[in-house]
C-alpha cells in the first residue's frame, strides 16, 4: 500500500488547522493509503504523555472501533482526543466523571438512567412546544434585522433552540438559558484567541454549570415536579442519579446537546444557501431524510477517540495496548465505500448510514431523536417565515481541535 503524500506535520486534530477548514483531501488519501495512520506529536502537546495516535478514516473500520468497548476505552484517555497542552492530569482524571467518558459497567448504569428522559415519549411530548418556540425564533430573527436585512445566523437562530429544548427538557427556567449558552462556550472555545478564554476559565465555568445543575437537583429532591430532573434525581438510591452525577450529565448536555446540533443547523443553512436547488426542494417538498443529511454534511464531532485496552488489529494495522486510537467521523461519512457522491449535498440521501450520532456500540447518541426534531423544526420555520435567506458572508469557523464550528454566519433577509 502507497504512503500518502500528506503535508508536512499534518495532524487532523490541529486547531489552527480545522480553523480554516476540514481537511477532506487529506481524508481522502488516508482512506485509500494509509487508513489506520500513525500521527506523530509532540509528547505533552494535546495533554496526553504519549507522542500520537492513530488516526481511523474509514467508515467501517470507525464502526469497528466503536462497536467494540471492551478492545477501545473511552475511560482510560477519556473521548476527547486533544485538550490544551497546560491542561493536568487531575483535570482530565474529572472528565473521567462525565458519561461520555465512561465504559460499560458504569456507563451502562449511568445510560440506562439518563434514557428515561429520551424515550419517544419525552420527545414528542415537547414537539408542539419547540415548533412553537422554532417560529417564534425565525420570526424574532426576521423582525431584529439590521437596517439591510442582515443578521448573524448563528446568535440569532441556530443556539437558540437547542438550548431552550434544552431548557424544556431539564426543567431549567427559560432565564436561564443565556448562562448555560454563555458556560458551554467557555468550556468549548479556549482553543479560539478571539474569545481570550484560557482553560482556567474553561474549568471554572464547567464547575459553575455543575454547582448551578446540583442545586437544580436538590431542589427538585425537596419538591419534585412534571419534569426531567425529578425522574432522575429523585429517588436517589433507587437506580437513579446523584446530585453529581446529574451535574456531569447537564454538563454533557450543553456540549453534546447544545453544540453539536446548533453547528449541525448553522452548517445545514450554510449548505442549503450554497447549495440553492436543495433549498428550493426544501421548501418545496420538505422531505423527511433533510435533517440526517444535514447532520452527515455538517459531522458537527469531527473526531473522539478510544484508547486501545490490549493488543489489537484494526483494519489489518496492528495496534498496541495504551495507544490512543482517534474516530474521524469528518472522514467516515464522506466514505464513497458507504455513500454514494459523498461530496453531494443530497437531502433526499436514502440510505444514509452516517457517524455524525456516532459510530454504534454503547456511545452513539441518546439524544438523537432530539436533535433530529429540532433540526426538522427549525429549517421548517425558516422554509415557512425566511424562504428568501441569502447569504451576506462567508462562515467564520471556530478554532478547535474536535469540533466542526461556525461561530458567525451572517446571512441576509429578501426583499
Amino acid at each position: 500500500m502507497p504512503c500518502p503524500h500528506l503535508p508536512e506535520g499534518f495532524d487532523a486534530t490541529d486547531p489552527d488547522l480545522l480553523q480554516s477548514r476540514i481537511p477532506f483531501p487529506e481524508f481522502a488519501q488516508l482512506r485509500q493509503t494509509a487508513p489506520v495512520w500513525w500521527c506523530p506529536q509532540p509528547r505533552g502537546v494535546t495533554g496526553f504523555d504519549d507522542e500520537g495516535y492513530w488516526a481511523v478514516t474509514r467508515h467501517a473500520d470507525v464502526k469497528y472501533v466503536s462497536t467494540h468497548p471492551e478492545l477501545f476505552s473511552s475511560t482510560e484517555n477519556t473521548a476527547v482526543i486533544r485538550f490544551n497542552e497546560h491542561i493536568t492530569k487531575d483535570q482530565i482524571e474529572v472528565q473521567k466523571l462525565i458519561m461520555l467518558n465512561m465504559d460499560p459497567p458504569e456507563h451502562t448504569r449511568v445510560r440506562q438512567i439518563v434514557q428515561r428522559g429520551f424515550t419517544p415519549r419525552a420527545i414528542r411530548g415537547l414537539e408542539t412546544a419547540l415548533r412553537e418556540r422554532a417560529r417564534a425564533i425565525v420570526e424574532e430573527a426576521r423582525r431584529n434585522a439590521g437596517p439591510d436585512g442582515s443578521f448573524d445566523f448563528v446568535t440569532r437562530v441556530a443556539v437558540e433552540l437547542p438550548l431552550q429544548a434544552i431548557a424544556e427538557l431539564i426543567g431549567v427556567p427559560q432565564e436561564d438559558r443565556t448562562r448555560i449558552f454563555d458556560w458551554s462556550n467557555k468550556m468549548v472555545a479556549y482553543d479560539d484567541p478571539e474569545y481570550a478564554i484560557t482553560e482556567e476559565i474553561g474549568a471554572e465555568s464547567a464547575m459553575e454549570l455543575i454547582g448551578y445543575s446540583m442545586n437544580l437537583a436538590a431542589a427538585r429532591k425537596e419538591c419534585p415536579a412534571k419534569d426531567i430532573v425529578t425522574q432522575l434525581v429523585a429517588a436517589e438510591g433507587q437506580g437513579n442519579l446523584s446530585s453529581d452525577e446529574f451535574g456531569f450529565f447537564v454538563l454533557l448536555l450543553a456540549v453534546a446537546g447544545n453544540e453539536t446540533t446548533r453547528n449541525a443547523i448553522s452548517h445545514g443553512m450554510h449548505a442549503f444557501l450554497t447549495h440553492p436547488d436543495q433549498w428550493e426542494l426544501y421548501k418545496r417538498e420538505r422531505p423527511a431524510t433533510a435533517a440526517e443529511e444535514i447532520v452527515r454534511w455538517a459531522t458537527p464531532v469531527v473526531s473522539f477517540q478510544r484508547t486501545a485496552t490490549q493488543d489489537t488489529e484494526i483494519g489489518g494495522q496492528k495496534i498496541r495496548r495504551g495507544d490512543r486510537v482517534g474516530l474521524f467521523y469528518s472522514s467516515a461519512n464522506n466514505d464513497p465505500e458507504a455513500f454514494e457522491n459523498p461530496e453531494a449535498f443530497d437531502i433526499t440521501r436514502d440510505p444514509n448510514p452516517h457517524l455524525g450520532f456516532g459510530g454504534g456500540g454503547p456511545h452513539f447518541c441518546l439524544g438523537k431523536s432530539l436533535a433530529i426534531t429540532e433540526i426538522e423544526l427549525i429549517f421548517n420555520a425558516l422554509a415557512d417565515v425566511l424562504p428568501d435567506l441569502t447569504l451576506a458572508g462567508e462562515p467564520r469557523r471556530l478554532r478547535a481541535a474536535w469540533l466542526n464550528g461556525i461561530k458567525e454566519l451572517q446571512v441576509r433577509v429578501g426583499s
